[in-house]
This record gives C-alpha cells, sequence and structure tokens, in this order.
C-alpha cells in the first residue's frame, strides 16, 4: 500500500484533494459516507412516510404459507399469487415472524436500513478489491432517492437479491468461486432476476475451472441450492411450483415501465418487441464476449479450443484480475438491464451501485460520467415515466455500456494478452492505468 501523505490544512483545498483522490484515504472516506448515509436513512425513515406499495401482499401471501399451505399457485395476496421462488417465502415469512405480521413498521424499516447498510459495505469492498476508482465516487453510492425509497419506504423483495449477488461479486473477486455460486444460486431464490449474471458466471468459471468442474458446480452446487429449499413445494405439485416461480412469459403493465415508454402500448406487449430486445440482449453479450472478454487469452476460440483439449483444467492463460471478474459481471448484468423489455421502479436495487464503478471504466471525463450518473438518476424518479424520462434512461445506458465497450471492458488493470512465443511459458507483466 502506498504511503498516506499527509493533509496540510494550511492548503484546504490540496488537503481535500488529496483525502479524495489518494487511495490510502479510501477507508476514511468509506467510513465517513457509510456513517452520513447511515444517519440519512434514519432521518427518511422518521421524517419520509412510508409508501405501501407490495410488501402488505407479500405478508398475505405467507400467511397462506403459514397456515399450511404449499400449492404454489394458493399462496395469495390482494395482488395476485407469489410469483418469486422459495427463498422470497422464507424470508418474508421470518420477517412477518419477527414483526407481528408486518404490523411493527418501525421495525421493518429499520431491517431494511440494516440490509441497505449491508449492501453499501458490500459495494465499497468490491470498489477496493477491484480498484481503479476515486475515492470520491463513493459519494455516489449514497446519492440516489430513488435507492434510499425501495429500501426503506417501499420494502422490495429485489433487496435480498441485491444483498445476495453483491455478496456474490465479491466472492468471485476474490476468486472464492465456490462461495460467490453458492451465494448467486441463493440470490437467484428470492428473485429471478439474479440470472442475469449468470452467463458472466459461466465464463469465470470455464476461464478459472475448465468444463467439468463448471459442470459439477452447476450441478452439485447452484442446483440443489434452488431444488432443496424447494421441495415441500416441488413435492406436493412440482409444476405450479416451476410455472409460479419462474414464470419466463411473465407481462408486465405497460403503465408501470420506467423504460421503452416512447413505445406504444401495442408494440411494447408485443411477442415480437420482446424477441427483438432478446435477440438485441444476447447479441451484445456476444459482442463483449468476443471482443473484449476473451481477448487476452487469444480469443473465443482458442480458449474454448483450451477447454476442449484439457477438460479438468483452467481455460485462461492469464489469470483473471479482481477488476476483471467484478467488470465482466457488472456488464453483464448491465447489459440484461438495458435490454429488459419492462424495468419498474423497484428494480432501479438490481444495479444502481454498481453504475459509479462500471463509468469508471469508461474513457469519458469526469463532468460527462457523474451527467450519466445523474441522468439515470433523473430517469428512475420521475413517476410515472414520461417520454423524456424513458428516452434519457436509454441515452444514459447507451452511454454506459457503449462507454466501457471503449473504455476498460476487462478492467483497468488489463492484462495484455501473451504472444504465441511465449503464451505458455511466462504471463505478461500487468498494466496499471
Amino acid at each position: 500500500m502506498s504511503a498516506r501523505p499527509p493533509l496540510n490544512l494550511g492548503q484546504p483545498v490540496q488537503a481535500l484533494t488529496t483525502f479524495l483522490t489518494h487511495p490510502a484515504y479510501f477507508w476514511h472516506v468509506a467510513a465517513l459516507v457509510l456513517a452520513g448515509d447511515a444517519v440519512l436513512t434514519q432521518l427518511i425513515i422518521w421524517f419520509v412516510p412510508y409508501t405501501e406499495i407490495d410488501f402488505s401482499t407479500y405478508m398475505e401471501q405467507v400467511a397462506v404459507y403459514d397456515k399450511g399451505e404449499r400449492d404454489y399457485a394458493l399462496l395469495t395476496g390482494s395482488t395476485g399469487p407469489v410469483v418469486y421462488p422459495a427463498g422470497h417465502i422464507y424470508i418474508h415469512s421470518l420477517l412477518s415472524y419477527l414483526t407481528s405480521g408486518g404490523e411493527d413498521r418501525f421495525l421493518l424499516q429499520e431491517i431494511y436500513a440494516a440490509l441497505y447498510f449491508a449492501c453499501q459495505l458490500l459495494a465499497v469492498l468490491i470498489y477496493r478489491t477491484a480498484g481503479g476508482v476515486p475515492n470520491y465516487v463513493l459519494l455516489l453510492l449514497a446519492g440516489s432517492k430513488r435507492l434510499h425509497s425501495i429500501y426503506v419506504l417501499r420494502l422490495f423483495n429485489d433487496c435480498w437479491t441485491t444483498l445476495g449477488m453483491m455478496a456474490s461479486v465479491l466472492a468471485f473477486a476474490k476468486r472464492d468461486y465456490t462461495i460467490g455460486s453458492a451465494l448467486f444460486s441463493m440470490a437467484l431464490l428470492v428473485k429471478m432476476n439474479a440470472i442475469l449474471y449468470f452467463p458472466a458466471i459461466l465464463l469465470l468459471l470455464f476461464q478459472s475451472m475448465g468444463i467439468v468442474d463448471t459442470l459439477l458446480q452447476c450441478l452439485t452446487l447452484i442446483l440443489p441450492i434452488q431444488l432443496l429449499p424447494a421441495l415441500p413445494f416441488l413435492l406436493y405439485n412440482p409444476i405450479s411450483y416451476l410455472s409460479s416461480a419462474f414464470d419466463l412469459s411473465r407481462a408486465f403493465l405497460y403503465k408501470w415501465t420506467v423504460n421503452w415508454r416512447f413505445v406504444d402500448e401495442e408494440t411494447f406487449l408485443s411477442g415480437r418487441f420482446s424477441q427483438l430486445l432478446l435477440t438485441a440482449h444476447a447479441g451484445m453479450l456476444g459482442v463483449f464476449l468476443l471482443e473484449k472478454w476473451t481477448k487476452k487469452d487469444g480469443g473465443l476460440g482458442e480458449l474454448l479450443g483450451r477447454g476442449l483439449k484439457k477438460w479438468t483444467k483452467g481455460t485462461q492463460v492469464v489469470k483473471p484480475t479482481a477488476d476483471y471478474i467484478v467488470t465482466v459481471m457488472f456488464t453483464t448484468n448491465l447489459i440484461g438491464v438495458a435490454y429488459a423489455r419492462s424495468l419498474h421502479y423497484q428494480f432501479y436495487a438490481w444495479y444502481a451501485l454498481q453504475i459509479p464503478f462500471l463509468l469508471w471504466r469508461t474513457p469519458y471525463p469526469v463532468p460527462i460520467k457523474l451527467a450519466i450518473w445523474a441522468g439515470i438518476e433523473y430517469a428512475w424518479n420521475v413517476y410515472p415515466s414520461t417520454m423524456l424520462s424513458s428516452a434519457v434512461l436509454l441515452v444514459g445506458h447507451t452511454l454506459l455500456l457503449g462507454g466501457v465497450f471503449f473504455g476498460d471492458a476487462n478492467g483497468k488493470a488489463e492484462l495484455k494478452p501473451p504472444s504465441a512465443k511465449n503464451a505458455q511459458v511466462k504471463a505478461p507483466a500487468q498494466k496499471v492505468e
């Protein structure tokens, strides 16, 4: 670690600049941001009215479960049956027990405040592990009005999936792929949006473990975590559980969407539009895979070739950095969000804490990076969404994705691909920008 330069309070501008930019003061800034945000969150709980949207339905659904019902289609509330996997039921059954069926609203909000703090802390740990982000960027983590609302004023279940996925990303960044895979599956057990990370997870496992161990990880860890907690429902009525918890045909209402508001409702709800977005989603993943994520290993063809020759060994030539791992996982999630047909307001929790990190993987000057962050934040705070807010969101996503692609798509500490001569002999030196 670099030596900590002294802060000359006689030159306040220079001292502040050093404090906000020098890596030696990262944890000082992080501590202030986390403490300040914790105080802000408490003020929001005390002085901003709670808004009921889905949580009462969660409580009604688990009340049916707590009475002994195991047919998933019959776990219903005022807005319909449960449409999330078994983890959702278990979490909210526990919350119902702790808060007298959801009646203790203050305790609920405090639990979600702790959940929010845990997600923030995980984001800070990820940023520190990956590196390449100035200290002052941490201020953006606490700057989202919508994110505070999602956690402590709305109590959405998306927050629990975010906790699991941020923990998973951190585990992957530390190259603990077993823990990372388990946490991914736990997050997926709460809400299906965690599946957006799966392409990145498959790539990272294949690069690090090879074909055999990747399949074993999926079949003996990820899949059992999905199945075992769901056994009470699967044994009672498997079709009911699978069709409700993993309903891939579920269509979201046009009136709630944050994105694509400038598309007419008929087109928005059409199967053709859905197929177009799904194709674009897969295509963008393919572009990053071919042109960025496998370049350091000689390209996708060589990566696959090595995997087919040595089934039980990792396929990468160069050991992936934590920066590369985090950038790939965050980018994969962003691609899924950018090409989703419908984004509801609570979905901002899926990637809000990742946007500042990705912005610092783009080549844009700082004012442009901040403008993109502000534009995306603006779009998520316009209710109901408008043609303008949806257009701003689309532009923000496009600029962010394009910036990562033409910037540091493999992380700022990108490793150059080895030459044919020394590929098997010596890994190239790491270039840090």
